[in-house]
């Protein structure tokens, strides 16, 4: 009786605060492979549910190495069963010998279309040498759109007149996923750096007429940078940034607009959430699926370094993340958060063995699986 009643607690402290998954709730699988399809590693995901509720993975396909410049191809897969099986792989984007990435979808739910937008660059343009100001050309901005639930794409429209400054050298969307606020706005997250300076701050973008035109809105401060964005229940928008250069102490920084993201309040550290760094993924969950009550999520390294990717959950609105559970203990790096139709969390996240950039995987995961997992 005593050795039951042993293994018992044992069981119980195997599923406790934060422990890394056993349970039948969680489901994982590998969607783009590096080494696989002639690129050498793939990189950089974002997942979307489209009108339909099919799901869309992007990811940036590197064919000459896993380093951030060269001839980078943006490709997708799509699945019509929640994540659990996707189709093949086809290109997205490709830019001949350069880089075509950062890719930062949205849907339009008032009309059906879902906006793509990306950032290319020569190949032979490393992000140093666009930084200070050496190299050949600079990152531009462009956008793509699907009429069709993401099965084809319009051509690239570059839009770098209106969504990047002069002065501004480096430039990101994203990475991960836009949003649609309540009042029909379009928000891209992204992020920039000032020539001269090597400053990075986050950025928004925003489009008021479904897409025909975007706008620069609210900036950050000297310090920010990788950010994603999600709508508070009271109609505030919060900008979720990587705090880059990183400074001790060493944590996520959160921004706040009042105006749908014109203009940004200064951020503070959320010592709730820690920063390896690297980017980060945050999402609201408020689904009939859920409870109907307001939920956010957000995915992160919470290791040292690029490792340990947990998922948190708030039923504050950010002001704390007390359920937390750990998708994969090893290395691990950029992720995406979607919620499914059926109400299911998926992340599509890097991880691998010995190094973070193995694999791109989907991982599916129900309610009941996160609140296993609970600060006491």
């Amino acid at each position: 009786m005593r050795r039951r009643a042993a293994l018992g607690l044992l069981a119980v402290l195997l599923l406790g605060v934060g422990s890394p998954a056993a349970a039948r709730d969680l489901a994982q699988g590998d969607v783009f492979v590096s080494g696989e399809g002639g690129y050498h590693t793939y990189r950089i995901p974002s997942v979307i549910a489209t009108p339909s509720g099919a799901l869309l993975a992007f990811a940036e396909a590197r064919k000459g190495g896993a380093g951030d410049a060269g001839d980078i191809d943006l490709v997708s897969r799509r699945s019509e069963d929640d994540g659990r099986t996707w189709g093949p792989v086809t290109l997205v984007g490709d830019n001949g010998p350069n880089t075509f990435g950062n890719p930062c979808p949205v849907v339009d739910r008032d009309t059906g279309t879902i906006w793509l937008l990306t950032t290319h660059n020569r190949g032979t343009d490393h992000e140093r040498d666009i930084l200070a100001g050496t190299s050949a050309g600079t990152r531009t901005v462009w956008v793509l759109k699907s009429l069709d639930d993401g099965r084809t794409w319009s051509r690239p429209e570059e839009i770098t007149a209106s969504a990047k400054r002069p002065e501004w050298t480096w430039y990101a969307t994203g990475p991960g996923v836009g949003i649609q606020l309540r009042s029909g706005r379009l928000l891209i997250p992204a992020n920039h750096a000032v020539a001269g300076t090597q400053a990075h701050r986050s950025h928004v973008l925003y489009s008021d007429d479904h897409g025909a035109t975007w706008r620069i809105g609210g900036i950050s401060v000297d310090g920010t940078n990788e950010s994603q964005a999600v709508e508070l229940a009271d109609g505030r928008v919060m900008l979720n940034m990587r705090n880059h250069p990183p400074k001790a102490p060493n944590r996520r920084l959160v921004a706040v607009s009042t105006d749908g993201g014109l203009t940004l309040a200064p951020p503070r550290g959320d010592e709730a959430l820690p920063e390896p760094p690297a980017q980060a993924s945050v999402l609201r969950y408020s689904t009939s699926a859920s409870g109907g009550r307001n939920r956010l999520l957000f995915t992160n390294p919470s290791g040292r370094g690029r490792e340990r990717m947990t998922i948190r959950m708030s039923e504050d609105e950010g002001e704390t993340w007390p359920i937390w559970r750990v998708l994969h203990e090893g290395p691990a790096a950029y992720s995406c958060l979607a919620v499914l139709r059926d109400g299911t969390i998926g992340v599509l996240y890097e991880r691998g063995q010995r190094g973070a950039y193995e694999r791109i995987t989907f991982a599916r995961l129900d309610l009941a699986w996160l609140t296993q997992g609970r600060d006491r």
